[in-house]
């Protein structure tokens, strides 16, 4: 018997918990291999040769107020085309992905998304783990927020600071 698959919307509210970032909106992009996180300030640096990249970034649309901090280690860099058609080099973290009650763990790029409407991208690779469903007509089908909800997840929330568990 085939098990039936959860479905998601075109876009859905996700939790990266070891960024720090309980609440994030972002859309689901099957023409992207990959998910990619809005990041700006991206610096890099080395603990006994393994690499970190350390951002910034405003987790919530058009709030520039709240601003976060995070820290990953750093997978690799990898030639990327941005919705431009433009080739850029990014920097892959992984981090453990929250939708609704499922967790899995990605692979996630960061770029400067700033122009952009939201702050993450999930591409087909995490989708196809998840093993979900796109179902284009709806949002939020794994759960919505209210606006203080979010605010309280923040002030609640603090960034995973062990870099053993990045």
């Amino acid at each position: 018997m085939k098990k039936i698959k959860k479905t998601i919307g075109w876009k859905e509210w996700f939790g990266l918990d070891c960024l720090g970032l309980p609440a994030i909106k972002g859309k689901i992009d099957t023409g992207a291999k990959t998910s990619s996180l809005h990041a700006f300030n991206i610096e890099n640096f080395y603990i006994e040769d393994v690499e970190y990249v350390k951002f910034d970034i405003h987790p919530l649309q058009k709030n520039k107020r709240l601003v976060r901090t995070c820290v990953a280690r750093v997978i690799e860099r990898r030639m990327v085309s941005d919705s431009g058609g433009r080739k850029e080099k990014r920097f892959v973290i992984k981090s453990d992905l929250r939708i609704g009650q499922t967790k899995i763990r990605i692979e996630i790029t960061l770029a400067n998304r700033d122009s952009m409407t939201f702050r993450m991208l999930l591409g087909r690779d995490a989708v196809k783990q998840a093993k979900m469903v796109v179902d284009p007509s709806k949002s939020f089908a794994q759960g919505k927020f209210k606006r203080k909800e979010i605010l309280k997840l923040y002030r609640t929330t603090k960034p995973c600071n062990d870099l053993s568990k990045l």
